[in-house]
C-alpha cells in the first residue's frame, strides 16, 4: 500500500479546508438569503473572502490542526478545530466591523460561518476515520480465528481496535461480566452476553479462544472471569497484562499472553504514595543488600523509577550480581549504578562502603533463605548472616547516620520452627534494639509471605515437574500459604521505608491463604491435561517446614496505617542491653554443637519451637535428593 509522507498529507488536509473555508463562506450568505443573494451583496463576499481566508489559514496554521492524523482523529482534535475557528470568527467579525465598516456583513453570516466550518471539518475527518476502521474491519471481517473478548473497559475497545487490523484474529462477540451492556453494539461487535453464557457464545461461533480484557478490575472478578471462560474444555484463554503493567496504557497485540496460574494468585494494584517515595529517593544515594535477589533487584528496578542519584547494589554473589549488571545496561536511565561485591558480616568493608558514598536510604534484602537447607549442618551460617549480618550492617548505618535503614523480613519470623525464621526474628530484634531517640537513623522493618516466581519458588517447581510428565511432589495436602506478586512487595517495602518513624515492624496485607495442593490442579488444567494424567504425591513435611505460615504472632496486635495493605505489628521489642548479650552469644555459636545452638535459641526468641525431627541421614538423603533438589513452597521470601 502506498504511503505518503506526512508533509503531502499536511497539504491535502490544507487544501480541504481552504476549500471548506470558501463554500462556508458563500454558503453561509446563500443560508441568511434563502439562496436568493442580492446583487451589491455577492460584491461584498469576493471582496472579503481574500482577508477571511488568510485569517482562516493562519489560525489553522497557529493552532496546530495540521499536526495530526485523520484516521486516528478523535475529541482532542474537534477542540483543536473548535478553538481555531472561533478565534478566526472574532478575528473575521473585528474585522468586518472595524476595518472596513463599509462593507457591509450580516451579523448571522458571522454565527452561520463558524457553525459551517466546525460541522465540514470535523465531519470530514470523522467521516474518514469511520470509513478506514470499517474498510479495515471490513477486511479482515471473515478470516482469522473466532474469538470473545471479554470486558467492557477502554483497554476491551482498544484490543478489538487492534485486532480488526490483524488477519489472525476475528471477534464475534463481547462478554460483560457486568451484564449492563447486554445487547448494545461496540466497535462494531456484540456484546452477546455475561461470564455465564460464554460456552453457549462459543459453541455458535465454533470459538477456541477467549481473550480477557479486564487489566483495571480487581482480582477477583478477573479470576471469575478465567473460572467461565474454563468452564469450555476447548477453551484457550488470552489476557492483558494487569494494569501496574501497562505503562503507556495502550493496548498492543505484542501484550496478549496466555492465562497463568499468576493471574489466578494475583493481587490488585497498590496504591503508592508517590510524592512521598519521590522526597525519599529523587536525587538521593540509595543502597540495596542482597541486591542480585529476587526481591532485592526488584527493588532496584522500582528505585530507578524514582530516579535517584545514585544506585549502590550490593550482593555477595558476583555472578549474580554481573547478571543484575547486564539486565540494567540494556535500560536508559540517569542514575549513577554502582555494582559492589561484598559480605555483609564484614565490618570494615560495609563501613567503608558506607564512608564513600554516604547513602541516605539502605535496604536489606540479604538474607539465606531456604528453609530445610539451613535448618540442619548449615546453622550457624544461618545466624551469622541473617542475625549477625543483619546487626553488622544496621550498626554501620547507624555510626554513619543513616537517616532510613530497611530490613525485609519475613512471615517466618512469627512463631517460627525452623532457624531461618528464628535467625530473622532475632534480626528484627537486632533493628529495633539498635533504635533509640539519641541517633539520626530509623529502623523500619517489612514482614511479608510468599512471593510469585521468587528464587526458590514452588510454581517454577510444579511448571518443571509437569514438564517432565509429572508427579507433582507436595508435602502435606494440607500446607497452606500466602502469595504476592515480587513487584507488589517491593512496592509495599518502600511504602513503609517512607511511614516509619522508627523501630516500627510492618505486616503486609496478604490476602487470602492458598492451599498448595489446589494450585497445583489449577497449574495442571492451565498446561492443558487433566488431573488423571498428572500425579500427586505427597512426601510429608520436610525439616522446619510448617503447614500454615503467620502474619502476626500470638501476642501480637496490629495498628492501622494510612495505606489499606500495611498495618504495624505491637511486637515484643529488645534493648540494648539485651542486643548486648546476643552479640556475645552470636560470637560463641561456631564453636557450639547444632542441638545446643537450637536449644539456646529458644532463650533469645521466646516464640521459637524447634523442629525436633532428627538430621536426615546420609542414606535418607540420598534417597530424597530428587525432591530435596527442589525448593519447597516455604522457601520463597525474596
Amino acid at each position: 500500500m502506498l504511503r505518503l509522507p506526512a508533509r503531502v498529507l499536511s497539504f491535502l488536509a490544507f487544501k480541504h479546508d481552504a476549500v471548506v473555508v470558501i463554500v462556508a463562506w458563500v454558503f453561509a450568505f446563500l443560508l441568511r438569503f434563502n439562496f436568493q443573494i442580492p446583487p451589491n451583496f455577492v460584491q461584498h463576499i469576493w471582496q472579503t473572502l481574500p482577508v477571511i481566508f488568510a485569517i482562516h489559514a493562519i489560525c489553522f496554521y497557529s493552532f496546530g490542526l495540521y499536526k495530526g492524523l485523520w484516521r486516528f482523529a478523535s475529541l482532542p482534535d474537534l477542540k483543536r478545530i473548535m478553538r481555531a475557528v472561533g478565534f478566526a470568527a472574532l478575528l473575521s467579525a473585528a474585522y468586518a466591523l472595524l476595518v472596513h465598516p463599509t462593507i457591509i456583513i450580516p451579523r448571522s453570516v458571522l454565527i452561520l460561518n463558524p457553525m459551517l466550518l466546525i460541522l465540514a471539518m470535523g465531519g470530514s475527518r470523522f467521516l474518514y476515520r469511520a470509513w478506514k476502521e470499517r474498510r479495515l474491519f471490513n477486511t479482515v471481517a471473515l478470516q482469522g480465528k473466532p474469538v470473545i473478548v471479554i470486558g467492557v473497559e477502554d483497554a476491551s475497545f482498544n484490543l478489538i481496535k487492534e485486532l480488526s487490523k490483524n488477519p489472525e484474529w476475528r471477534v464475534v462477540a463481547m462478554i460483560d461480566p457486568a451484564n449492563r451492556l447486554v445487547g448494545r453494539e461496540i466497535m462494531h461487535t456484540k456484546v452477546e452476553g455475561g461470564l455465564e453464557d460464554i460456552p453457549a457464545i462459543a459453541a455458535r461461533y465454533g470459538c477456541q479462544h477467549c481473550m480477557i480484557a479486564m487489566p483495571s478490575s480487581r482480582h477477583q472478578k478477573r479470576r471469575l472471569a478465567v473460572e467461565a471462560a474454563r468452564k469450555s474444555p476447548e477453551m484457550e484463554v488470552l489476557t492483558l497484562p494487569a494494569m501496574s503493567d501497562l505503562i503507556s496504557g495502550r493496548v498492543s497485540l505484542s501484550q496478549i499472553r496466555k492465562i497463568d496460574v499468576e493471574d489466578l494468585l494475583g493481587r490488585d494494584v497498590v496504591q503508592l504514595d508517590t510524592h512521598g517515595l519521590s522526597t525519599m529517593l529523587a536525587n538521593k544515594v540509595v543502597l540495596v543488600s542482597g541486591a542480585a535477589g529476587s526481591i532485592g533487584s526488584e527493588l532496584c528496578r522500582q528505585i530507578l523509577s524514582f530516579h535517584p542519584a545514585q544506585l549502590i547494589c550490593l550482593d555477595i554473589s558476583e555472578y549474580a550480581l554481573y547478571t543484575l549488571q547486564q539486565e540494567f545496561n540494556q535500560s536508559v536511565t540517569n542514575t549513577e549504578l554502582v555494582y559492589l561485591v561484598a559480605d555483609v558480616k564484614n565490618q570494615a568493608r560495609i563501613q567503608r562502603i558506607l564512608q564513600n558514598h554516604q547513602p541516605e536510604v539502605v535496604l536489606h534484602a540479604g538474607a539465606y533463605k531456604h528453609v530445610p537447607m539451613m535448618e540442619h549442618f548449615n546453622v550457624v551460617e544461618a545466624l551469622q548472616n541473617n542475625a549477625y549480618g543483619t546487626y553488622q550492617i544496621a550498626a554501620a548505618c547507624q555510626a554513619a547516620n543513616v537517616p532510613t535503614f530497611v530490613l525485609v523480613s519475613t512471615d517466618k519470623a512469627v512463631n517460627p520452627t525452623n532457624v531461618m525464621g528464628a535467625s530473622k526474628r532475632l534480626a528484627e530484634l537486632i533493628c529495633q534494639g539498635l533504635q533509640n531517640k539519641q541517633n539520626h537513623t530509623r529502623f523500619i522493618t517489612v514482614r511479608f509471605g510468599n512471593v510469585l516466581g521468587s528464587s526458590g519458588s514452588v510454581i517454577p517447581k510444579f511448571r518443571e515437574q509437569i514438564a517432565h510428565g509429572g508427579p507433582i511432589t507436595i508435602t502435606h495436602p494440607e500446607i497452606t500459604r500466602y502469595f504476592m506478586s515480587i513487584p507488589e512487595a517491593a512496592q509495599l517495602v518502600l511504602q513503609a521505608a517512607t511511614m516509619g518513624n522508627g523501630g516500627e515492624v510492618f505486616v503486609m496485607d496478604m490476602g487470602t491463604p492458598v492451599k498448595i495442593i489446589d494450585l497445583a490442579r489449577d497449574m495442571i488444567k492451565l498446561s492443558g491435561l487433566q488431573e488423571q494424567e498428572i500425579r500427586i504425591e505427597f512426601t510429608g513435611l520436610r525439616p522446619g517446614e510448617k503447614l500454615y505460615e503467620e502474619l502476626l504472632a500470638d501476642d501480637e496486635n496490629t495498628l492501622p496505617t494510612s495505606h489499606e495493605k500495611l498495618r504495624i505489628a505491637q511486637a515484643r521489642s529488645a534493648d540494648s542491653l539485651w542486643l548486648t548479650q546476643l552479640l556475645e552469644w552470636l560470637a560463641t555459636i561456631p564453636h557450639l554443637p547444632e542441638s545446643q545452638i537450637k536449644q539456646d535459641l529458644q532463650r533469645w526468641v521466646e516464640e521459637y519451637q524447634p523442629d525436633t525431627r532428627p538430621a536426615p541421614s546420609v542414606s535418607l538423603r540420598a534417597t530424597l535428593a530428587p525432591l530435596e533438589t527442589l525448593p519447597s513452597p516455604s522457601q520463597q521470601i525474596h
